[in-house]
């Protein structure tokens, strides 16, 4: 697009050079960017729409980065970075997605931290806060928080640490009423009333915490709220701003529908069709509707199938039509992991049916709780591991696939990858019935494979780690692990073109080892390969290594290097770590 003066606005400086009067036409030329950008390409888009007009107030009134600005989650940075230096990646279709989609350091100066992950900002603010004045330096710290993320238990930690500061702090409650669906827990009908009495009412949990408070109605109003942030610049107290915006603003689709539009792939801007499905979009068919489906046939069987998810209700497939009718058996605990574990603990504890969905790298938020308050307690719960997978999400921020390493070291927990659709519900029926530990059940990625090939024996019971033998063979073992499967499946059949009948192995067991079969193997095998989804350094290729160290089988394991790699083609990734049919087969050939 072509712009007045965005395209020449190069750091926040500029900013503060514009006449008052065209910050309005700098936020709708912003506003215009942002929507091209993401049409061409997707992104967060509805949570960067509401707060255009706070970006360019924080930067028209503070001075960054002398003056610390953190965003909450920083999926709402966009137009944070189009103003400090980066505006061609949302003016230039020849340079979009050469940045992230959330702020880092490597970045800009004006990035302080790598943030993807939600309720970060107060505690992060409160460091800097106090960082600064043990300096004896004097500037402001601003946090931004939505009202999403202050249901997150960091988030209350930060905010109970930042009332009992005893010099400045600005923090931004950015309130739409909305998280990635709607907003779930007791903190919210404290701050409905105080958007209904426009911050009047003595009822304010800001004030009650010894916070000073401020409320603006006019959230999506750059004049006001430059004119807010003028009256609390320099404040000596910490104080919060209360602002009410609207989630997806400039856009009607996405101010209809804010839970479809939080993230979207491609689509058509003057249409709204969508040209790739993501958020709260559930394909038909795939897993996640799949799994609602099933989950709600079992709640009308069984009263006690409850399933939790933690601000994204659309994991589960628990589209809202569903979550109506699964009504108090469908409980979101907004976004808070830790809860939604514990939660899990006790509910299981109750002699309820908990189910809990998260993608890897949240449930990465709730470790203590697995270790502790789960497994510690041999708690019956089923955990739906999503997206773990180097196919999932491909932002540092939001690597999934560390979940084997994490998981692996937890007593009592079962963890189960399954290859297929059927392994899938097989392995989900079994933890359903089961009351005996807490069983993680990685949800494979991509469109359902069917393969009753694969489909276990009926009754399915996941009792005992067994592996199934595919294919008999000799010399080689190949232990493909999950969605890795059927490259195991491809570099079987490769070898077979070289006169070597490998043996393939489905392990479904991801954390656990069947000794007994690995203990034969020396008998019939000089080596073993071992493919999984997932990063190497503690994972679970390393179990089968330590196994087979004094066995005299050679052995090569398969994985994902431990690191952040950022924005990467999934298959470019592979080739690099070794992980492809041709390079596999000639190492293993090279064993021989």
């Amino acid at each position: 697009m072509r712009s007045r003066l965005l395209e020449h606005i190069s750091s926040p400086q500029d900013v503060k050079a514009l006449a008052a009067s065209d910050l309005p036409l700098l936020c709708d030329e912003l506003r215009q960017a942002i929507l091209e950008n993401s049409a061409a390409a997707g992104g967060h888009l509805a949570p960067n729409l509401g707060v255009i007009e706070l970006t360019v107030a924080l930067h028209r009134v503070f001075d960054s980065p002398r003056d610390k600005i953190v965003l909450d989650v920083s999926h709402q940075c966009y137009a944070h970075k189009a103003l400090t230096g980066r505006a061609a990646a949302y003016l230039d279709p020849d340079h979009f997605g050469e940045v992230s989609g959330f702020l880092s350091p490597r970045e800009s100066e004006h990035d302080l931290f790598s943030i993807g992950h939600t309720s970060t900002s107060l505690s992060l603010a409160c460091g800097l806060a106090t960082a600064r004045d043990l300096a004896g330096e004097h500037h402001d710290v601003v946090a931004v928080i939505g009202d999403g993320s202050l249901s997150g238990g960091l988030a209350f930690e930060g905010l109970d640490n930042a009332a009992d500061l005893k010099s400045g702090l600005i923090i931004v409650v950015n309130d739409n009423d909305q998280s990635i669906a709607e907003n779930h827990g007791g903190i919210y009908g404290a701050l409905a009333e105080l958007r209904a009495t426009r911050g009047a009412t003595p009822s304010n949990i800001f004030r009650a915490m010894g916070f000073a408070y401020r409320y603006l109605e006019e959230g999506n109003d750059v004049t006001a709220l430059v004119a807010a942030l003028e009256e609390l610049r320099g404040t000596d107290r910490p104080v919060v701003l209360h602002i009410h915006t609207t989630k997806g603003a400039g856009y009607a689709p996405a101010e209809r529908a804010p839970e479809l539009w939080h993230h979207v792939g491609p689509f058509d801007l003057e249409t709204g069709e969508k040209r790739k499905l993501i958020s709260g979009d559930v394909p038909r068919d795939g897993y996640a509707d799949i799994t609602a489906r099933h989950l709600l046939e079992r709640m009308a069987r069984d009263p006690r199938v409850v399933a939790i998810t933690a601000g994204m209700p659309y994991v589960l497939g628990f589209t809202p039509e569903r979550r109506a009718q699964a009504g108090a058996q469908f409980v979101d605990v907004g976004i808070a992991e830790e809860h939604a574990v514990t939660f899990s603990a006790a509910l299981a504890a109750g002699c309820a049916t908990p189910v809990f969905g998260a993608y890897g790298a949240f449930l990465q938020r709730a470790y203590d709780e697995l270790w502790h308050d789960l497994c510690l307690n041999s708690a019956p719960a089923t955990i739906i591991d999503i997206g773990a997978s180097v196919f999932g999400a491909n932002a540092e921020t939001h690597l999934n696939y560390f979940d084997l390493a994490m998981l692996g070291a937890l007593p009592n927990l079962r963890v189960l990858a399954p290859v297929c659709l059927e392994e899938y519900l097989a392995m989900l029926d079994w933890s359903l019935d089961q009351r005996e530990r807490p069983v993680v059940i990685r949800m494979p990625v991509g469109a359902p494979l069917e393969r009753p090939d694969l489909a276990p024996a009926a009754p399915a019971t996941f009792d005992t780690p067994t592996y199934q033998v595919v294919r008999e063979g000799s010399e080689v073992a190949i232990l493909a692990l999950g969605g890795f499967f059927t490259l195991g499946e491809q570099v079987a059949d490769a070898l077979a073109e070289h006169g070597l009948r490998a043996t393939l192995v489905n392990p479904r067991y991801a954390t656990e080892l069947d000794e007994a079969f690995l203990r034969d193997l020396p008998e019939r095998h000089r080596a073993v390969i071992t493919l999984e989804d997932g990063v190497l350094e503690g994972g679970w290729g390393e179990k089968i290594a330590r196994f087979l160290g004094t066995s005299g089988v050679r052995t090569r394991c398969y994985g994902i290097p431990k690191g952040f790699p950022d924005r990467f083609d999934p298959q470019e990734l592979l080739a690099r770590c070794g992980i492809t049919v041709e390079g596999i087969v000639a190492d293993i050939l090279g064993m021989r």
